[in-house]
């Protein structure tokens, strides 16, 4: 064993060793230190993989140990049998490059070398070696010797690569740390506590199963205790059974990933059931306990990694034992029209459908229904999130019947017997939507008399100077409107001159 030690540890050992693994990678491998021990095998320490692509960044891969199980005899013939490769611990930082494809530094672009070669390709054929091809400005080649032997220096580096071939049989990682950048170097995705066991089929193409303690796609969605199968060569990534957890929910799925490709296009299959509603849009960054229930549903859908707004696909979400409670616009409106179901809505039915194009989302129909009304819309969201909806709200003869006369004229009866309704817009973006459903349910005359009413205390002339400058643009009732008021205009996202 002492031997061994000696012999992996000399310098032109452990310097093949790192040229031949560099090249199985097909990257540059740095090892700082080589040790074998009967129990661990061939163990490789402080192991880093730079990042070449830009100066001054974060090396590519760091691990704490590599560790090869190895057939002892085999350093001694032209063969390294490596019946185990496991990896320790090792943090990844994995940016797009210029071309938006996730490819391992120093990995070769054959479509740039053939695009540097090709301009040589004319010149080689000029009997003139000092000249320059007009167009290009490149020297030209000489064309190369193919009849001549290789030169002694040649034989001998063939010759020392030929005696130290390694062959990998299975690869195993523990505690992997994997952040995933895009070309300008923001963040895409993260995958923590990694675990994977697989076998290596060739040289380039792995197949095993992988374990992931959490997944963060752009901050916004997480998922947690994923596993899947995991199949992987140069030209495609796959998890063809997926099972995860999501807001305390199950997820199940598949995805597919050509890496090599330009843009690293992907396409994805997701079902969904149980998911907490609540805890899926407070983690994407929206308000805590406006939605409440348990969402079930399917996604799919094909994209680019490279370019998020390339997305197409189509799904449907339905909310199970549905809440919706604490939204400013229901709020408002509840409390105009002092329908107290409007400011709480315990839902019978809420879903939706839809389909996506790139850089929008189209709403082909979403519905809420609570016990006496009902809410619905069709539109697009797009992914800079601009809403344009267009909605109606229903509501039943029993809630009508509680109305305003002038109010009530303005719901019209609907295709459906008992139902009365009437139609508004939404829009605005996600995160401050704006409707007109106040003005379209109370009316403008009756805008106006509330108006006068909250005004009413004031002198004539002041009235009249107020009406002068009250414009919708300048958004102003009156100087001093009710509190009352101002949180209900506040509460619809509206004009102010909108009550």
């Amino acid at each position: 064993m002492l031997g061994v030690n000696l012999y992996v540890q000399s310098q032109g050992t452990q310097a093949r060793i790192q040229q031949e693994l560099g090249q199985r990678l097909g990257t540059a491998l740095h090892i700082q230190r080589v040790s074998v021990t009967p129990w661990g095998g061939l163990k490789l320490s402080g192991i880093t993989i730079p990042e070449v692509s830009a100066a001054g960044s974060p090396n590519f891969l760091e691990a704490k140990t590599f560790g090869l199980r190895i057939r002892l005899l085999s350093l001694f013939s032209r063969r390294l049998v490596i019946t185990r490769v496991s990896l320790a611990d090792p943090k990844v930082i994995w940016p797009q490059n210029a071309d938006g494809k996730w490819r391992l530094p120093g990995l070769p672009d054959h479509n740039r070398e053939n695009a540097s070669i090709a301009p040589d390709k004319p010149v080689e054929r000029s009997e003139n070696e000092n000249s320059r091809e007009p167009e290009t400005g490149i020297p030209p080649r000489k064309p190369p010797k193919s009849k001549q032997p290789l030169s002694d220096s040649s034989s001998k580096n063939t010759a020392a690569t030929g005696t130290f071939v390694p062959e990998i049989r299975r690869v195993s990682v523990s505690g992997g740390d994997f952040r995933f950048l895009d070309r300008s170097r923001n963040f895409v995705a993260a995958f923590e506590g990694v675990e994977f066991r697989s076998a290596v089929r060739n040289a380039v193409a792995l197949r095993g199963n992988a374990r992931v303690a959490k997944i963060s796609l752009r901050n916004r969605f997480f998922l947690e205790q994923l596993k899947s199968p995991l199949q992987y060569d140069p030209t495609s990534l796959e998890l063809p059974q997926i099972s995860a957890h999501a807001g305390g929910g199950d997820i199940a799925g598949h995805f597919s990933m050509q890496p090599q490709m330009e843009d690293s296009p992907f396409t994805v299959e997701v079902r969904f059931r149980n998911v907490q509603a609540d805890r899926v849009v407070t983690d994407a960054g929206g308000p805590k306990g406006v939605v409440q229930g348990n969402l079930e549903g399917s996604f799919n859908a094909t994209g680019k990694t490279a370019d998020p707004n390339a997305l197409t696909g189509a799904g449907e979400i339905v909310l199970r034992d549905g809440q919706v409670q604490q939204y400013s616009l229901l709020v408002a409106l509840g409390q105009v029209l002092q329908i107290e179901e409007l400011m709480q809505l315990h839902l019978e039915q809420a879903e939706a459908k839809y389909h996506i194009t790139p850089g929008v989302v189209t709403v082909d129909e979403l519905i809420l229904h609570s016990p006496n009304i009902r809410l619905s819309a069709t539109g697009t969201i797009t992914f800079n999130g601009k809403v344009h909806l267009d909605s109606r709200l229903a509501i039943n003869e029993k809630i009508r019947a509680q109305l305003f006369k002038p109010i009530r004229a303005n719901f019209q009866p609907t295709d459906e017997t008992g139902y009365f309704a009437v139609d508004f817009q939404v829009g605005g973006t996600i995160d401050r939507p704006k409707s007109n459903l106040l003005e379209k349910v109370v009316g403008r005359d009756l805008k106006d008399l509330v108006n006068s009413l909250w005004g009413g205390r004031k002198t004539e002339r002041p009235k009249k100077k107020r009406s002068a400058e009250a414009t919708p643009s300048e958004g102003i009732i009156s100087p001093s409107p009710s509190p009352t008021l101002e949180k209900q205009t506040e509460a619809t996202a509206t004009p102010v001159a909108s009550p």
